[in-house]
């Protein structure tokens, strides 16, 4: 190629220059409340970047050009999503209760492929080391976890870590190991609350005290 390192270092300032430029246009959104267009909007915006320095005997304009077609998209959206709360709902979601009164739907867990490996990493990040600690918890369109705790006067709150001993019908083995238990000890208390198998259960753990939580399958629908 006839091109020389400043055409390509010059070409990159603009690129840059560019997407700074289309970015501030977009609004002021923290990473983790990005929608899924504007998600869109960012991978495509960087494979643009990218074809606009590797093809330098392509002209600039051809970036330019669809870079402002994706501002257009994503400020025309915004502004339907504004006006519309039913647009707004079909591009960005619902919020979904994946805990209410401090009971896992598991059904709404399976809708959204949302696991309860999520929904521990998502608590603890929070400080929360139990589920029966949550009165709700509200799956955002953007993917965050909003939670409200339970009244530390309810008898039921807990305090220190909970190790997951079955996640959706799973015995947790290696948890079982961590607290010196074993499959029979698990099945037996179990039974002492009605259940014959681990089958019935979406979630049991057990907190530092030694007191089992049970969150039983399928037992919450809209």
């Amino acid at each position: 190629m006839g091109f020389d390192i400043s055409t390509i270092l010059i070409r990159t300032l603009l690129t840059y220059i560019l997407i700074l430029l289309i970015l501030r246009l977009m609004g002021k959104r923290e990473i983790g409340e990005l929608s899924v267009l504007d998600l869109v909007v960012f991978v495509m915006l960087a494979e643009i970047a990218v074809f606009s320095i590797e093809e330098p005997d392509k002209s600039i304009f051809h970036a330019i050009l669809p870079m402002a077609v994706l501002l257009l998209i994503q400020r025309v959206t915004a502004f339907m999503s504004l006006k519309s709360q039913r647009f707004r709902e079909w591009f960005d979601g619902r919020p979904k209760f994946i805990i209410k009164h401090g009971k896992v739907d598991e059904y709404e867990m399976k809708k959204q492929r949302y696991n309860f490996n999520d929904l521990m990493l998502q608590l603890r990040e929070k400080d929360i080391y139990s589920i029966q600690d949550v009165e709700y918890a509200i799956l955002e369109p953007t993917g965050k976890l909003s939670v409200l705790e339970r009244d530390e006067n309810n008898s039921e709150h807990t305090t220190g870590y909970s190790i997951p001993l079955i996640a959706d019908g799973l015995i947790q083995y290696d948890s079982l190991k961590k607290v010196k238990k074993n499959k029979s000890w698990l099945l037996n208390e179990l039974k002492k609350q009605g259940y014959n198998t681990e089958e019935e259960i979406s979630f049991c753990s057990i907190d530092e005290n030694g007191v089992l939580f049970f969150d039983q399958k399928d037992e919450y629908t809209e």
